[in-house]
C-alpha cells in the first residue's frame, strides 16, 4: 500500500541525521522525494521506497491540496 504524503509534513525518520534531528520537513514529491532536516536545512533526496521504510512518524501534516480530474470525452 502506498503512503500518503503530503507537501509540507514533519516526519520522524527512524535515525537521527548528523547534527541530532530526527525531524524532517517533505518539500518535494515524485518518484523521489525530497526532505529538509528541521534543525540545520539540509537538503536530501530518496527514492520514495526507502523514504517510506525510514518513517516512523507523522509529526504534523501539510494541507491536502484538492485533486481535479478531466471530463471523461
Amino acid at each position: 500500500m502506498v503512503m500518503e504524503i503530503r507537501l509540507g509534513d514533519v516526519v520522524r525518520l527512524r535515525k537521527p541525521h548528523p547534527c541530532g534531528s530526527y525531524e524532517w520537513r517533505v518539500v518535494r514529491l515524485g518518484a523521489d522525494i525530497g526532505i529538509k532536516c528541521c534543525r540545520c536545512d539540509h537538503r536530501v533526496l530518496l527514492p520514495r521506497r526507502k523514504f517510506e521504510k525510514s518513517v516512523k512518524t507523522f509529526v504534523s501534516r501539510g494541507e491536502e491540496i484538492p485533486q481535479t480530474f478531466a471530463p471523461d470525452l
